[in-house]
């Protein structure tokens, strides 16, 4: 009898390593490419609900206001104290660099400049987003995680109108007053080291500030201000009102509010100039 012709083994052949490697890899490659746009998708469905739930009753203004006295009287203090030292290192460098050529008299108008336009409500946004943002995206992600913000939805009470409406409207009233307070402690301060120390006349200090800096200048400052105020509140809600995982996961999202928070800050920061502007954006 002859022999049976031989039969295609019945066990699909396995995939190479390499094969699985790279496929693996793949797949690593476009979550990491698509994260920042999952992200921003987030952010604005959760601020397209923010707008819609605050313009509806109940207007709960103690809410807004214990929000605001969070964000901005618990604020003062660390403000104050970077504004001191930011305008006293400013007034250091520039006293020290214009008088190589001269023009030590210009630090006082420079010094405001750079406070009004950019690095008032910088390091304001910044300063909030370490305090206040941090703390906030760890309240939040506490009540996910105890299943506090569903027991609101439990009682008919619409979680986003509840807890991230009031903190967004402090954030965006609230960050343009620090950056005000952050820009006249500043002076202060750089006024104090300019004359006390590096002995500029205080005469001519305050005229070419008064002469140089007008309300334009501050007038972009706040702009960026209420930007940022949004921004840095927003992404702390978000990353604690979605947060999961127990304490580690309101740990990583507040690790990671706080880092998107500081890259947000400057590449709004950017935009909103090149808006202000009307260049370097195309």
């Amino acid at each position: 009898m002859p022999d049976a012709a031989p039969t295609a083994s019945a066990t699909p052949e396995k995939p190479s390593k390499l094969r699985t490697a790279a496929r693996d890899f793949s797949e690593w490659l476009f979550k990491v490419c698509m994260s920042p746009f999952v992200e921003i998708g987030a952010l604005f469905k959760l601020l397209w609900e923010a707008l819609f739930w605050g313009v509806r009753p109940p207007y709960r203004g103690r809410l807004l206001v214990e929000a605001m006295e969070f964000i901005g009287i618990g604020s003062i203090f660390i403000i104050s104290l970077t504004a001191l030292f930011v305008g006293a290192v400013l007034a250091l460098q520039l006293v020290d660099g214009f008088r190589d050529f001269g023009a030590e008299s210009q630090s006082g108008a420079v010094i405001g400049l750079a406070l009004a336009r950019e690095v008032g409500p910088v390091f304001a946004a910044l300063m909030v987003t370490s305090r206040a943002g941090s703390a906030m995206t760890t309240e939040l992600g506490s009540m996910r995680v105890t299943n506090q913000i569903d027991a609101l939805v439990t009682m008919a009470v619409n979680p986003v109108q509840y807890l991230v409406v009031p903190r967004l409207v402090a954030g965006f009233v609230m960050v343009p007053v620090l950056t005000m307070l952050f820009n006249v402690v500043g002076v202060f301060g750089a006024f104090v080291v300019a004359v006390s120390l590096m002995g500029l006349d205080p005469g001519v200090f305050m005229d070419r500030l008064k002469w140089l800096v007008d309300w334009e200048d501050v007038s972009q400052g706040l702009i960026k201000a209420m930007v940022f105020g949004v921004a840095v509140t927003l992404i702390a809600c978000r990353q604690g009102f979605y947060a999961e995982g127990g304490a580690a996961g309101v740990g990583r999202a507040t690790n990671r509010a706080v880092v998107q928070s500081a890259i947000a800050i400057l590449m709004l920061d950017y935009l909103v100039t090149g808006l202000v502007l009307g260049q370097g954006l195309f």
